[in-house]
């Protein structure tokens, strides 16, 4: 099977690169603008359901994301890369690096869910798991995730987007794998390499969390707290996301 995907530079270090829950390969912002085409060849791919994938079958799960990131480096003749992966993808990452910890040279989270259940209770449940279903939901939750500093035109784009490019069964799946998935026995104490990025406005996935999940579970992990940004700092403050990412890349 071939992976669909979007490649960015040509460059010699490689990197696989998984988007959020709202999001897909495209849905990066200007932040694409400036990364470095010429250090970097980078690998964005679509999940089931979602994107240019929207109409491929699966059971929507982390273990099938992680499994087609691998097949994807496969068919690009990677034997080595690097994963950069935001949120939901930032935990799908860390499966990938759970499946194949020596192909994977450095791991960066943005504003990533944890290797660990993170369950969601009351009212945030309620507000999440209607979400598949609802467009307000989804409106709500990234007005909250950045911060309530967001503008409606901004959170209209994103909602509409996020509608247009996911299918509802997908969308619905990805969350209770995401919000009760547990391998962080598998990942803990790796010596890898990695980074932690997270918005100073981002209440849900916040520099507190990530001090007592990826910060525990990677003794080599950095946190790093982008300021004026929540949780998508790749649409908030893009030029400052870019230049820090490749800089641990670069390392």
């Amino acid at each position: 099977m071939t992976i669909s995907h979007r490649i960015i530079g040509s460059g010699a270090r490689k990197v696989l690169v998984l988007h959020d829950w709202f999001g897909t390969s495209a849905g990066w912002g200007a932040f694409l603008d400036h990364l470095d085409p010429k250090a970097f060849c980078y690998a964005f791919l679509d999940y089931r359901g979602y994107g240019e994938r929207r109409d491929a079958e699966g059971e929507f799960t982390l273990a099938e994301i992680a499994a087609d990131a691998l097949a994807l480096a496969d068919e690009l003749g990677w034997d080595a890369f690097s994963l950069v992966g935001h949120s939901m993808g930032g935990k799908a990452a860390q499966r990938v690096l759970a499946e194949a910890p020596r192909r994977v040279r450095r791991l960066v989270g943005v504003a990533p869910v944890p290797a660990s259940a993170y369950p969601l209770e009351g009212d945030a449940h309620d507000l999440f798991h209607g979400a598949a279903d609802h467009p307000a939901n989804r409106r709500a939750i990234l007005d909250l995730v950045t911060g309530h500093r967001a503008c409606g035109r901004w959170l209209d784009a994103m909602t509409a987007r996020s509608l247009a490019d996911s299918r509802p069964e997908a969308f619905a799946a990805y969350l209770d794998d995401w919000t009760t998935a547990d391998f962080a026995a598998k990942v803990a104490g790796s010596s890898l390499p990695v980074k932690v990025f997270v918005g100073e406005h981002d209440p849900a996935l916040s520099a507190e969390v990530m001090r007592g999940t990826w910060l525990t579970h990677y003794p080599q992990a950095e946190l790093e707290v982008l300021s004026n940004a929540g949780h998508y700092p790749m649409h908030e403050v893009p030029v400052a996301f870019a230049t820090a990412l490749e800089a641990f890349l670069r390392a």
